[in-house]
């Protein structure tokens, strides 16, 4: 049953407030003549902006990125799923750059530590006193035989991440499967992810789809893993997978996507063991491989050993985010080589601390103020209905949201999903909370 009218708007107003919190308070600028250099702006990298640039006078601040679209990522399965259209993803950068930054509107290409300097693709040498990367994750499709991120939309093929138009294309191609039905493949890496829970949305909602199209009789759904598991959180991992025992959704594990022939509409999959499986499908969902930036994986930055090397994550503290070699560097986002956290919800939780304990190391302190790891996910599981799931680097369960259970799908969770988060992004992209 969904909340009255009322309830329901009181509800929201509680929930949009536990959203976005409460304005910074007011206090003294720290007087500075340090050179701060943001490598990327995205959410991480716009939101640190946006603070130093309210809580730093005399600083210089830089922000590194090509881009002049700003897109609002979390609402890919929205737009992917047909609930959003495409607009609701794209805004510009500019409009949330801070007065008085310097924008140099080029790539990050590399990193020297060493001398204090960011390289770029053309050519530039830029020092600095400080360094914030928030540079995100590099989608590696190249390691997928065959995939071309171009002919998402066609033959089948899906995959939400790489872009709007992707997502676009991606509720095309849904939208054509389901009149039709047949053989669904969804997959998920075994590599860290921004976003883990996408995956997940898009099989649930493409169930979604095919049920309200009359299909979902004469079709089978199968989601194929790299893992032993469909999320890291076992709570959450098992919750899921009781739900789809019940939608019929197929699930084989250890199965990773290594090739795909887009044309014949088959998808190879190679086990552990290196046997290499050959699957048809009429509907692929492909999620690439991730890892860092060439920029960041090819510097001193990136981890030197451990379970985060191969994918060149950023060595940072997980705890207070600060560098673990190089005291003068931060990393916020999906960049950092932590144990989880590649969400907004990350950003929205660290933003503040990194700015924090920049602001100490700038005066000489050591930093002071540690992260545990939030993560939130709104686990969508069907149209008008989602599961609000927050967890910490260990993966307990950490409801902030008293009217929201974690493991119970709601109305309400799914309104927060649709109607208060991008809100919440917002103020979180602007500095305000």
């Amino acid at each position: 049953m969904h909340p009255s009218p009322t309830r329901r708007a009181l509800l929201g107003a509680a929930s949009f407030a536990a959203l976005t919190g409460t304005a910074p308070a007011a206090q003294a600028r720290l007087k500075t003549a340090a050179h701060i250099v943001i490598a990327g702006s995205g959410l991480g990298g716009l939101a640190v902006a946006n603070r130093l640039a309210r809580e730093l006078e005399g600083a210089r601040i830089t922000v590194i990125d090509r881009k002049e679209e700003h897109n609002y990522q979390p609402g890919y399965t929205l737009v992917a799923s047909g609930v959003w259209p495409v607009e609701k993803v794209r805004d510009r950068n500019a409009d949330f750059m801070p007065a008085g930054v310097n924008w140099v509107k080029d790539m990050v290409s590399g990193f020297d530590p060493a001398a204090n300097t960011v390289l770029t693709a053309g050519g530039e040498r830029i020092r600095y006193d400080f360094l914030v990367v928030a540079t995100g994750v590099q989608l590696d499709y190249a390691q997928i035989e065959g995939m071309d991120v171009a002919a998402i939309g066609r033959e089948g093929l899906a995959s939400v991440y790489p872009s709007p138009q992707a997502a676009q294309a991606t509720w095309a191609a849904m939208q054509t499967f389901a009149e039709r039905g047949g053989q669904a493949l969804m997959t998920l890496p075994a590599t860290p992810l921004k976003c883990a829970g996408a995956p997940l949305k898009m099989t649930f909602m493409l169930r979604d789809r095919l049920q309200r199209a009359g299909t979902a009789g004469k079709s089978q759904v199968q989601f194929m893993s790299a893992l032993g598991t469909v999320f890291g959180v076992p709570k959450v991992n098992d919750n899921v997978l009781a739900r789809w025992k019940d939608l019929g959704i197929g699930v084989e594990f250890s199965h990773k996507l290594t090739a795909v022939d887009i044309g014949a509409r088959r998808a190879t999959f190679t086990t552990p063991e290196g046997e290499k499986v050959e699957k048809p499908y009429d509907f692929l969902h492909v999620v690439p491989p991730m890892r860092a930036p060439d920029a960041v994986k090819t510097s001193p930055l990136a981890w030197q050993a451990g379970p985060m090397a191969a994918g060149g994550w950023l060595e940072v503290d997980k705890a207070t985010l600060q560098h673990r070699r190089f005291a003068n560097v931060f990393g916020i986002g999906d960049i950092n080589g932590t144990p989880r956290g590649k969400t907004a919800a990350t950003v929205k939780k660290s933003a503040p601390l990194v700015v924090h304990n920049l602001l100490r190391v700038m005066q000489g302190q050591p930093a002071d103020e540690t992260f545990d790891g939030y993560t939130s996910c709104p686990l969508i599981t069907r149209e008008g209905s989602a599961m609000l799931i927050e967890f910490d680097y260990e993966g307990r369960l950490t409801p902030s949201l008293p009217m929201i259970e974690p493991l119970q799908d709601s109305y309400f969770a799914w309104l927060m999903k649709i109607r208060m988060l991008k809100p919440a992004y917002l103020s979180v992209l602007k500095g305000r909370i």
